[in-house]
């Protein structure tokens, strides 16, 4: 009986260990099936994820390769311009240069143009002050002197110069002519205009066939005058007749008629410099 003890105890043992070993198998089983079954949720997650990136990444895609397909089109749109652009510009650069050579040689004309007018005004005012100095003692009735236009205008009455009807100058003139063939000799830059005027009252004499012609025959005595006593040089001087149709004031009443009557001496820049003046400057 004893021995019976001795022989089932050890196969007691033995089973026990052996149900030991097989739970212990079966937990290790059981883990590493639940630790798989996690594994692969966990994977089916993060394909699901990545699925889901993927799909957006294509879609961020698509949306790229449609905005660089579009500036794509506007390079090429560019492109197109720039090359018109480049083709103009070939074509009209040498007209712009020269429009804005053009532009900046008028900018000059200009500026040298109010240069020359500053000078002649400045001269135009020491020519009056010279003449009112020199005519100081000559009724102002009889000389006036102003500057209109641009130029200088010397106006002599014709009772002081001339006879009623007559083209020869009275003696007492001559020393009013004299004292401006002074000035205008101290200016030989300058031109003198002699210009007749008269009134409305018709004449007609066996010398003298109307205005026109009384005009003109006193403009031209002034001039001889002045070249033949004064030696102020001819080629200066230009004598012309206006007659009765330049008047200063109206021929309804007598002074209206004697400020007609009168004789006009112009002083003015030589025509060659005047037209010197508006020529385009030269390079």
């Amino acid at each position: 009986m004893l021995k019976m003890k001795k022989i089932i105890l050890p196969l007691l043992v033995i089973g026990m260990l052996s149900s030991c070993v097989t739970r212990k198998k079966y937990k290790q089983l059981e883990s590493s099936k639940t630790a798989e079954s996690a594994r692969a949720n966990a994977c089916g997650e993060n394909l699901a994820t990545l699925t889901a990136e993927l799909a957006n990444a294509k879609g961020r895609n698509e949306s790229l390769q449609g905005e660089i397909d579009h500036l794509k089109k506007t390079n090429t749109n560019l492109l197109d311009r720039m090359a018109d652009l480049s083709v103009i510009s070939k074509t009209e650069s040498e007209n712009i240069k020269k429009s804005l050579e053009a532009i900046n040689s008028q900018n000059q004309q200009i500026f040298d143009l109010n240069s020359s007018l500053r000078q002649k005004d400045s001269l135009n005012l020491a020519l009056v002050m010279n003449l009112k100095r020199s005519l100081a003692d000559v009724d102002d009735q009889d000389v006036n002197v102003e500057v209109k236009k641009g130029v200088v205008y010397i106006s002599l009455s014709d009772k002081m110069l001339f006879k009623s009807g007559s083209y020869k100058i009275n003696a007492k003139a001559e020393s009013v002519l004299g004292k401006i063939a002074s000035v205008a000799n101290d200016h030989k830059e300058l031109d003198l205009l002699i210009e007749g005027h008269t009134d409305n009252v018709p004449i007609a004499t066996a010398c003298i066939e109307d205005n026109w012609d009384l005009s003109a025959k006193r403009a031209t005595e002034v001039v001889r005058m002045l070249q033949n006593k004064f030696k102020v040089a001819p080629e200066r001087m230009t004598a012309g007749g206006r007659s009765e149709y330049v008047n200063k004031a109206g021929n309804d009443t007598p002074a209206g008629k004697s400020a007609n009557r009168r004789t006009e001496i112009i002083i003015l820049p030589k025509l060659d410099q005047f037209f010197k003046m508006m020529e385009p400057v030269q390079k």
